[in-house]
């Protein structure tokens, strides 16, 4: 399913807490859409395979370049640590210290190394995978156990996005780098929160991330007829469409329970996420005319 300029949609579906039902709606939409691409960037905690159940028949390992010495050339000059942002290298009078760990992969270090004593290998950080869910392109990604950073494995999914096919993104929650990663370049993001405090608060974070990258977005209000009528008169103030309202239904958390995505539960819902892409498709279009 594409829109009238006949090109299908990047949608990134992001929420500023955890809880909020965001993989129940990411995983919704692109099973409505029929063939569809789904890319779980939630890297650290991906779950969206337990409502697909994909044939996964791909996997390929991701790493960064870390810094390593040849001491025969080395001065300890301490160059390489100077020009480290993140402090992972620590110069002695006649040791180098590197912390893998803190390591962000610029290859900095290896740049300025006057002595040309430095050189790069791979630290793997996590891998991709990559299968068939029924109609679904399936692609998610595994942070190893102790790995701090989940960037590099989004961008290298993200390196797998599909021009030919809509592709729903799932980002992790929050607002922090992963988030940042997942929804840029995207053609529209879904902010899915809950009608609660906690939900609202952490909801105006998300708006204010999506605000400073530039990404049109929308808000679903999930357990819509719980809580207060903060969110919806926030977005009413902020000029923040509500895509959808999807109401607390017990059929819907059991569903949960077993792993069946909520369109399975309530097939109804397969029509109002399409038309939902629909008028998503109708806002890219008119921001861009």
């Amino acid at each position: 399913m594409g829109f009238s300029d006949g090109k299908p949609l990047k949608i990134a579906v992001a929420s500023g807490k955890g809880g909020t039902g965001k993989t129940t709606i990411s995983v919704s939409l692109a099973l409505s859409l029929g063939r569809a691409q789904f890319i779980d960037c939630d890297v650290e905690e991906p779950n969206a395979h337990l409502f697909l159940n994909p044939n996964l028949k791909e996997e390929e390992v991701v790493e960064i370049p870390v810094p390593r010495i040849n001491f025969d050339k080395c001065t300890y000059c301490g160059e390489c640590a100077k020009v480290c942002a993140y402090n992972a290298i620590a110069v002695l009078p006649n040791k180098v210290l590197i912390f893998d760990e803190l390591c962000h992969g610029c290859g900095a270090c290896t740049m300025f190394c006057p002595e040309k004593a430095m050189y790069e290998v791979g630290h793997p950080t996590g891998v991709i995978q990559h299968g068939d869910a029924g109609e679904i392109d399936f692609w998610h990604g595994i942070l190893n156990i102790g790995e701090p950073m989940a960037v590099p494995i989004i961008r290298k999914l993200k390196k797998r996005v599909r021009d030919d096919l809509p592709v729903v993104l799932d980002a992790a929650p929050g607002t922090s780098c992963p988030v940042v990663e997942t929804v840029r370049k995207t053609d529209f993001s879904i902010l899915v929160t809950e009608p609660t405090p906690f939900g609202f608060h952490d909801f105006k974070l998300g708006v204010e991330v999506l605000r400073k990258i530039g990404i049109p977005f929308g808000a679903i209000i999930n357990r819509a007829d719980k809580g207060t009528d903060e969110v919806r008169k926030y977005c009413e103030k902020q000029g923040i469409p509500v895509l959808m309202e999807i109401p607390f239904d017990r059929r819907v958390a059991e569903g949960y329970s077993r792993g069946k995505p909520l369109v399975d539960v309530l097939p109804e819902y397969r029509d109002r996420f399409r038309d939902m892409y629909k008028r998503i498709a109708e806002m890219v279009l008119a921001k861009a005319a």
